[in-house]
């Protein structure tokens, strides 16, 4: 399994519901995607570790890490990583929290992040950019550089431009769109 095809299938039959629901952006809407029924499983892991790497790779984006918002950037990051390890290219991965710890250290990102580094953000479904810009702005309070956002989905609702407008690039791996003519 290792096609876009597959990605849409797998987010058609595990993460999409029709229904009413409200959104983590406060939005309403006729379709959830819960991601993570995907990228946390096996083979979910396994498919969107190789193409997020493969898009990263496509976009030209030199980059040592790869993380964003807990808790939905954070399988995609890991899968990337460990794909990234396989194919002789080593990308590390990083989570930001919502809050800094009370205790410990009390950053806000954990993990092998560093300065200086140029960093893919990650996001699981963009639909409004505000879980993306949070992970932004950490990274760069940190002494990262943003060279991109890198999203599963994207419900093609504004988030993408809100990015853009920051100066930051977006790649989806799939739609809104896609995902729904994949639903039965």
């Amino acid at each position: 399994m290792s096609s876009l095809d597959d990605l849409q299938r797998l987010l058609a039959e595990r993460s999409a519901r029709r229904g009413r629901f409200t959104l983590s952006s406060g939005r309403e809407s006729t379709l959830y995607i819960d991601a993570r029924l995907t990228t946390m499983s096996p083979d979910g892991l396994v498919l969107i570790g190789q193409l997020g790497l493969e898009a990263i790779t496509n976009a030209g984006w030199p980059v040592q890490s790869i993380g964003g918002l807990t808790l939905g950037a954070d399988p995609i990051a890991y899968a990337i990583s460990y794909a990234s390890a396989l194919a002789g290219r080593p990308i590390r991965a990083f989570t930001v929290r919502k809050e800094p710890k009370g205790h410990g250290t009390q950053r806000l990102i954990e993990g092998p992040f560093q300065q200086g580094d140029r960093v893919v953000v990650i996001e699981d479904v963009i639909t409004t950019g505000a879980s993306a810009l949070r992970a932004v702005k950490a990274v760069r309070e940190a002494g990262g550089e943003v060279v991109g956002a890198l999203a599963v989905v994207d419900r093609d609702e504004g988030g993408r431009v809100v990015l853009e407008q920051e100066g930051i690039a977006v790649i989806a791996l799939t739609s809104a769109s896609s995902i729904l003519a994949n639903m039965s």
